[in-house]
């Protein structure tokens, strides 16, 4: 795995080894993360340059590291799965992330309220089929942690349930993993 663009282009991050079954761990692969912020840049989609990112279920912080690469203010990654916690912060330190980024190590369904400005992008990609997308989502419209009109980047193995105030925008599929672009219209 490595950065594909911006100022940290090339930057090989910490490899994931064999993964840790318990863990989850599933980085997405380089291709699918190309595909997704080419579509993102040339989509129509809110501009990664100057975002406020949030990362959910952020694992090995892959998704908030190239967006802070192509230009993003910040990241908020989240994360609680110990093994991934110490894949993201080897990756930060590894990119010099400094105070762009902030890791918040607790689960994605229960955030909490945001003490901070909403996320005007969300990268989440969840356990797959496990209703944890959904939860997340819930939970952070619930806690002020999304501004309105902010994209939504979800990576699934199925199509999410429909939730109240997102519109779907796109959707890729790539191998066994679909990516779906929602805006939020309505908090």
């Amino acid at each position: 795995m490595r950065i594909i663009s911006g100022r940290w282009r090339g930057t090989a991050l910490v490899p994931v080894g064999a993964g840790d079954e318990a863990a989850r761990l599933r980085p997405t692969t380089d291709r699918v993360r190309e595909s997704l912020f080419n579509l993102l840049a040339h989509g129509g989609h809110a501009p990664i340059d100057g975002a406020r990112v949030l990362d959910l279920f952020a694992g090995t912080g892959a998704l908030g590291l190239e967006a802070l690469s192509r230009g993003a203010a910040s990241a908020t990654f989240v994360e609680q799965g110990r093994p991934a916690l110490k894949l993201l912060g080897a990756n930060l330190a590894r990119v010099k992330a400094g105070d762009a980024a902030h890791v918040l190590p607790r689960d994605a369904t229960r955030l909490g309220v945001n003490p901070g400005a909403p996320a005007t992008m969300v990268f989440l990609d969840p356990p797959y089929g496990r209703g944890l997308g959904e939860q997340a989502i819930a939970s952070a419209l619930a806690g002020g942690w999304i501004a309105p009109g902010a994209t939504i980047a979800w990576e699934e193995g199925v199509h999410p349930a429909a939730l109240p105030g997102l519109t779907l925008r796109d959707h890729r599929q790539y191998g066994d993993s679909m990516v779906f672009l929602y805006e939020l219209t309505a908090p």
